[in-house]
């Protein structure tokens, strides 16, 4: 191989030179790439750099041979993990055009990797990545057993774009979940502090050993002015119901809180149907222990939330507006306790705000 002279594109604007070879070598080791920077072996626009240095459309990055030794793995195995996630991310596609793809995003896949998950939606997108190592990028998330519509863009420039929109509020987000009991009022707005368990940060070293793991990865209600404290909205409106057991709601979260929607449904006494993590009722004495208030056994034991709808201003114009089927557990439940999904849905009057 040859030195090679590749010009910084629009859409890398900004990007850090370390991730700027991830993308146009994805298989490069980064401590090969450490080795050829710190020997200024690599230049941008004939000047020495490090691999924090950011590029900028238009410069030129030299880049020094690079032999196949220095981008070790198994590429068959590669290729046939790309294969099958290939085909598994076409499956879920909803809508697809030049700068975005729509995916229906199944329950039980994670959106993103960490601590003991290996296979997730951020990974499988590299298999669509380009000759370049360019590749879609999420926009947002959903949590692992959440199902439904996930944005995805195909260009840096796309998703910068996108999560401004996010950012500035314009996207309109719909979900349908199943709870326990029968809110009263029927319609109504949760209007909540929160803040992150101490499980839940991202340095796992700081993480407090022992105790109820699964109380510590939970958003917690707290008070105004408290730590890391932030506030959340969500409207909600019942669409139908089965008394006194059971509930179907359409939730609009106006702000977007890790677990906002999880977390606002057990507050108010009505826990999403499946939730493993927010299932404590209020107090209810014998209310709580009466069997004609309990979840069907037939009803599948997994989260019953599904981020519906997506509507939100295009970047290059016009209004994007998906909306995901029922997964299959869910369905299940909804054909059990007849309820009509073409009905309408008293949140599409709710406000905005």
């Amino acid at each position: 191989m040859s030195v090679e002279t590749l010009t910084v594109t629009e859409d890398e604007d900004g990007m850090r030179l370390d991730r700027w070879f991830k993308r146009r070598h994805p298989d490069l080791t980064l401590g090969h790439l450490n080795k050829i920077v710190r020997t200024g072996q690599v230049r941008v626009d004939g000047a020495r750099v490090k691999t924090s240095t950011r590029v900028a459309p238009g410069q030129t990055v030299r880049v020094p041979p690079l032999k196949a030794s220095e981008f070790p793995g198994p590429a068959v195995r590669r290729a046939a993990a790309s294969e099958e996630d290939l085909r598994a991310v076409r499956e879920m596609v909803l809508f697809e055009d030049r700068d975005l793809m729509v995916l229906n995003k199944p329950y039980g896949l994670a959106v993103q990797g960490g601590s003991g998950t290996h296979h997730h939606i951020d990974g499988m997108l590299a298999s669509l990545a380009d000759e370049r190592g360019d590749r879609p990028l999420l926009v947002h998330r959903l949590d692992r057993d959440t199902s439904g519509v996930l944005l995805v863009a195909k260009t840096r420039k796309m998703a910068a774009d996108l999560g401004e929109v996010f950012r500035s509020r314009q996207a309109r987000k719909h979900y349908w979940a199943l709870v326990q009991g029968v809110p009263k009022p029927a319609q109504g707005r949760i209007s909540l502090f929160l803040a992150k368990g101490e499980g839940m940060g991202n340095d796992r070293s700081e993480r407090p050993k022992g105790g109820d793991r699964a109380a510590m990865e939970r958003m917690r209600v707290a008070k105004h002015g408290d730590p890391d404290a932030q506030h959340s909205v969500t409207l909600f409106a019942t669409v139908d119901r089965v008394l006194p057991r059971l509930a179907w709601l359409s939730m609009k979260p106006i702000t977007g809180r890790t677990h906002q929607l999880r977390a606002h449904a057990e507050a108010i006494g009505h826990p999403i149907v499946g939730d493993p993590k927010y299932r404590v009722a209020p107090p209810g004495g014998a209310k709580q222990l009466d069997p004609a208030r309990a979840v069907p056994s037939e009803v599948e034991n997994k989260l019953h939330l599904l981020a519906r709808r997506l509507v939100l201003p295009h970047p290059r114009g016009g209004t994007l507006d998906v909306t995901a089927p029922l997964p299959p557990h869910m369905q299940k439940s909804w054909d059990l306790f007849a309820f009509d999904a073409k009905q309408f849905d008293p949140i599409e009057n709710a406000p905005e705000d």
